[in-house]
C-alpha cells in the first residue's frame, strides 16, 4: 500500500509541475519579485508600475474612512453629554479615537526608527566588528540550535527590525532591497547629476520632476486635458462620421503607449528564441471580469465601484457628471462584452493556439475592424513593416470576436470614449494627488477593508525611484554598481560560483537515481550554463547608454510630460529589437535587485549586484559566510536547470523507484511541518525544497573544496563559532523574516517556496554535517533519523 501512495504523490507532482512549465514559463525566479504591470512591448513600463504597486499593497494600506467617521462621532458626543447611555457611547468612541491616535503614533515612530536604522546601514561596514554585528545581531543564543535553529539564528530579528510593526511581511531580502533603494535615492539626490545632456543628467531631472509635488499639484489635470483635446475631446455629441476610429487608435498606440483593444509587443520566437517577432494578445483591462468571480453576486457591486471611479476621474478632468454618467455606463457595457470574448488560457492550450503564427495580411482578413498595418507601424515606429510581416497571435479567437464587436457596436462615440478612458487610467497616476487618492479609494473598496492596521503607503521618493528606475534602468544600474560592487567583489563572486559549479559536477556522480546517459546530459547542462553576476555588461558602456537616451527631452518642471516622453522613447527603443537578434544581456531583474533566477530561454543563472552585500556576502567575510549564503543561492539556481529531471514522468531512463522514493521523502517531510497552525503543500513546493536541500549540500562541499585549496580561512574573533558552524548560521541568517498569519495563508496559497522558518528547518535537518558540527543528538528536531537526499 505504501508503494501505491508513493506512486500517487509522484504522479500528482508530475501533472502539477508539468502544467506550470507548459504554460509558457520562461524564467525561474527565486523568491518573489516585485509586482509590475507589463508594457504593451513586453517590458516593464513606468507609469503602470505605480498602479500595480497600489493594487498589490492595497490590502495593507491605510484605511480611507476612519478620520471622517471619527469626526462625526465626536460631534454627537459634544452635543449630547447628558444621557448616561450617551456618555457611555461617547466614552467608548473617545477611547477608540485615542486608540487610533496612539496606534498611528506608534506606526510613525516605528517608521522613523526604521528610516534611521536603514540610513545608518548606508554607512560603510567594512571592519570586523561591524560585519560580525551584521551577521550575529539577530541571534538568540539562549535557544538550543538542535531544537530550533531558525529561532537560534533569527530569534532577535523582529526586535532589530521595527518595521515589522507596520508590515504584514518582512524578511532579510526586503530589508536589503530597502537599503539598496536608499542608496539609489542618495545618488539621485546628489548635487552633481552628470555631464550636460547625458543619460545620467536626464535621470536626475526626471526624478527631480517627480519629487516636485508643488509643481505637479499646481498643474493639476491640465496636461492630460490638453492630450484629450488633441484627440478630439470626449466626443459626446459630434456626428459619428467625424470620428476616425483607427486614427485615434494609432495616436494612442504610437504616442501614449495605450493599447485599449489588444496588446502588441516584441518577444522571442517560439521556434528560435534568438529571433524577435511582433506578438499580439488581448489587452490589460482594469475593470474586474465576471469570469474571475466565484461568487457571481459580487460582480455587479464591483462594477458599480469601478463606474464610480471612472465618474470621479471624469469630474477631476472637468467633465459634467450628468453627461458622463450615461456615456461611461455604455462604455462599461462595451468593456464587459470585450472581456467575455477573451479565450480562457486552458482552452487556448488545449487547442494549441497560444502561439499562432500568421501575417499582418491574414490578420487584416480575420479581424478587419482594425487597420492593422498602420496601427502596428505606429506602435513599432520607426521600424518599417509590410503586409507579409510575420507576427504571433496568442488569442486569435479573441481578435476575431473583438473585431466583430467593434463593427457591430452601434454607438461609435462609445468606442471613442472607451479609448480615451483607457488612456486616462493609464496616464493619470502621473497627475496630482487627487488622482492618486481616487485610485487608492477604488483599490481599498475592491479589496475590502484591511483586517489589521498595517503597511503605510510608500513615500513619494519610493514612487519616484520606481518610475525613474524603470525608464532609466541602465543609468541607475551603473550608478549602483559603481557604488556597491567594485571589481574585486565581482571577481570573488565569480570564484565562489566556479567552486559551486565544480562541486555540483562532482555531486552528479553520486546521484543514485540517475542513469549514466542522464548523468552525462546533466554534466553537459552544468558545464554549458551561462552565469551573469552583478550586472549586464552594457550598462557600463556609458557612451552607448548616452546614445540610447540622446533624443529624449526631459524638463525638471513637467513630470507628466516627462512620463509621456519617456513612454514614447521606451517604446521606440523596444521596437528596435525587431531589427536585431535578441540580446542575452536582457535581464529580468534590475542590478540592485536581491532576487536571483534561472533563465530557461538563455540557459543562464543571474545574480544581481544588489545581492552581494552583507549579510549575504562581503569581501571581508570569512569564506564560510559567503559560501553559506551566496554559495547556497548559487547552487539553488543551478539545480533549477534540472527541474525536468525531478518530474517523475520526464526522466524515462532514470531509476524510477529510487527517484520516486526521494521525491516522496521530501513531500512527506515538508507536509509534516506546520507553522502558525498552517501546513505546507509538499507537492506544490517540491522543486524549491529540493533546490534548498541540494543547494546546501553542494555549497558545503564547495566550501570544503575551497578550504583544501586555500588552507587559510579568515577569522571572526569572539563569535564562539567554528567556521563550519558559521557556514550553517550564514545560511539561516539569510532566511530571517516575519509573516503575519493573514500573510502566511496567502503565501502558502501562491508561492512555491516554503515559509522561511521551514526552509531552514527542512534543509538543515537533512544535512548530517550540520548535526555533526552543532553536536545535535540523534532524533532531535534538527537531526531526525530519516533524512531526504534527492541530490
Amino acid at each position: 500500500m505504501q508503494a501505491c501512495g508513493v506512486g500517487r504523490t509522484a504522479q500528482q507532482l508530475g501533472r502539477k509541475q508539468k502544467r506550470a512549465v507548459s504554460q509558457g514559463q520562461k524564467e525561474k525566479v527565486s523568491v518573489i519579485q516585485p509586482v509590475y504591470f507589463t508594457s504593451p512591448l513586453g517590458e516593464e513600463i513606468g507609469i503602470n508600475s505605480l498602479a500595480a504597486r497600489t493594487a498589490a499593497e492595497a490590502p495593507q494600506g491605510a484605511g480611507g474612512g476612519i478620520e471622517k467617521d471619527m469626526s462625526t462621532h465626536q460631534q454627537a458626543c459634544d452635543e449630547e453629554p447628558r444621557a448616561a447611555a450617551g456618555k457611555g457611547k461617547c466614552f467608548r468612541k473617545k477611547n477608540l479615537l485615542l486608540g487610533v491616535l496612539v496606534v498611528s503614533t506608534v506606526f510613525s515612530f516605528a517608521l522613523l526608527i526604521t528610516y534611521i536604522i536603514l540610513t545608518c546601514c548606508l554607512e560603510s561596514c567594512d571592519n570586523e566588528e561591524c560585519l560580525v554585528a551584521k551577521l550575529l545581531d539577530t541571534r538568540n543564543a539562549t535557544i538550543d540550535p538542535c531544537k530550533d535553529f531558525y529561532g537560534y539564528t533569527c530569534g532577535n530579528w523582529e526586535d532589530k527590525n521595527p518595521s515589522t510593526m507596520t508590515k504584514k511581511s518582512l524578511n532579510v531580502f526586503d530589508v536589503l532591497l530597502e537599503e539598496n533603494q536608499l542608496i539609489l535615492r542618495k545618488l539621485l539626490e546628489a548635487p552633481k547629476p552628470g555631464a550636460k545632456g547625458s543619460a545620467k543628467e536626464k535621470a536626475h531631472q526626471f526624478y527631480k520632476s517627480c519629487m516636485d509635488t508643488q509643481q505637479i499639484e499646481a498643474q493639476g489635470a491640465e496636461p492630460l486635458k490638453d492630450i484629450i483635446n488633441e484627440l478630439g475631446g470626449w466626443n459626446f455629441t459630434r456626428p459619428e462620421e467625424e470620428i476616425d476610429f483607427n486614427q485615434t487608435l494609432r495616436t494612442l498606440m504610437g504616442n501614449y503607449s495605450t493599447f485599449p483593444f489588444f496588446k502588441a509587443f516584441v518577444g522571442p520566437s517560439l521556434s528560435d528564441p534568438s529571433i524577435s517577432i511582433i506578438q499580439i494578445d488581448h489587452p490589460a483591462i482594469e475593470m474586474p471580469a465576471e469570469s474571475d468571480y466565484k461568487k457571481k453576486s459580487d460582480y455587479p457591486k464591483d462594477v458599480r465601484l469601478y463606474l464610480s471611479y471612472l465618474l470621479n476621474l471624469g469630474r477631476l478632468l472637468g467633465v459634467p457628471e450628468d453627461i458622463t454618467a450615461t456615456y461611461i455606463s455604455f462604455t462599461l457595457a462595451f468593456i464587459s462584452n470585450l472581456q467575455r470574448v477573451v479565450t480562457p488560457l486552458q482552452k487556448r492550450q488545449e487547442r494549441r493556439m497560444l502561439f499562432y503564427k500568421t501575417t499582418i495580411e491574414e490578420l487584416q482578413e480575420k479581424a478587419p475592424a482594425i487597420d492593422w498595418l498602420s496601427c502596428l507601424e505606429a506602435a513599432f515606429y520607426p521600424v518599417q513593416l509590410n503586409l507579409s510581416q510575420p507576427i504571433v497571435v496568442h488569442d486569435m479567437d479573441y481578435l476575431k470576436n473583438m473585431s466583430r464587436l467593434i463593427t457591430q457596436w452601434q454607438d461609435r462615440s462609445t468606442l471613442h470614449i472607451y479609448m480615451i478612458l483607457h488612456m486616462v487610467v493609464n496616464l493619470s497616476p502621473a497627475l496630482d494627488s487627487r488622482f492618486q487618492d481616487a485610485r487608492q479609494e477604488l483599490m481599498k473598496k475592491l479589496l475590502g477593508p484591511r483586517k489589521e492596521l498595517g503597511m503605510v503607503q510608500d513615500g513619494r521618493w519610493q514612487k519616484c525611484l520606481s518610475e525613474t528606475s524603470i525608464f532609466f534602468e541602465p543609468v541607475l544600474g551603473e550608478m549602483m554598481v559603481q557604488e556597491i560592487f567594485p571589481p574585486e567583489a565581482k571577481e570573488l563572486a565569480e570564484k565562489i560560483f566556479s567552486e559551486v559549479q565544480n562541486a555540483l559536477l562532482s555531486r552528479l556522480d553520486h546521484v543514485g537515481w540517475m542513469d549514466e546517459q542522464t548523468r552525462q546530459e546533466a554534466r553537459s547542462k552544468v558545464s554549458k550554463v551561462r552565469v551573469e553576476i552583478g550586472y549586464p555588461d552594457y550598462i557600463l558602456q556609458t557612451a552607448e547608454v548616452d546614445k540610447e537616451y540622446k533624443n529624449l527631452k526631459i524638463n525638471e518642471d513637467t513630470f507628466f510630460l516627462n512620463v509621456v516622453a519617456s513612454l514614447k522613447a521606451q517604446r521606440e527603443s523596444f521596437s528596435q529589437k525587431l531589427l536585431y537578434p535578441l540580446s542575452q544581456d536582457s535581464w529580468q531583474v534590475v542590478p540592485w535587485s536581491v532576487r536571483s533566477y534561472y533563465s530557461l530561454r538563455n540557459h543562464a543563472v543571474v545574480f544581481p549586484a544588489g545581492m552581494f552585500r552583507s549579510p549575504f556576502f562581503h569581501t571581508r567575510f570569512p569564506s564560510a559566510v559567503n559560501f553559506g549564503a551566496m554559495g547556497v543561492f548559487m547552487a539553488h539556481e543551478l539545480l533549477h536547470t534540472f527541474y525536468d529531471y525531478v518530474l517523475p514522468d520526464s526522466c524515462s531512463r532514470c531509476n524510477r523507484r529510487v527517484l520516486v522514493q526521494e521525491i516522496d521523502c521530501l513531500v512527506k517531510q515538508y507536509e509534516s511541518y506546520s507553522l502558525q497552525g498552517l501546513r505546507v503543500n509538499g507537492t506544490f513546493t517540491l522543486l524549491e525544497n529540493a533546490a534548498d536541500t541540494g543547494g546546501l549540500t553542494i555549497a558545503y562541499q564547495a566550501y570544503k573544496n575551497w578550504l583544501k585549496n586555500h588552507k587559510k580561512e579568515r577569522n571572526f574573533h569572539h563569535t564562539g563559532l567554528s567556521h563550519h558552524q558559521l557556514f550553517y548560521l550564514s545560511f539561516a541568517r539569510a532566511m530571517c523574516g516575519y509573516q503575519s498569519p493573514e500573510n502566511l495563508q496567502d503565501f502558502l496559497n501562491r508561492d512555491q517556496h516554503s515559509p522561511l522558518p521551514l526552509r531552514v528547518r527542512g534543509t538543515l535537518s537533512n544535512a548530517q554535517d550540520f548535526a555533526r558540527h552543532f553536536h545535535c543528538p540523534s532524533r532531535s528536531q534538527m537531526n531526525p533519523a530519516s533524512k531526504c537526499h534527492l541530490w
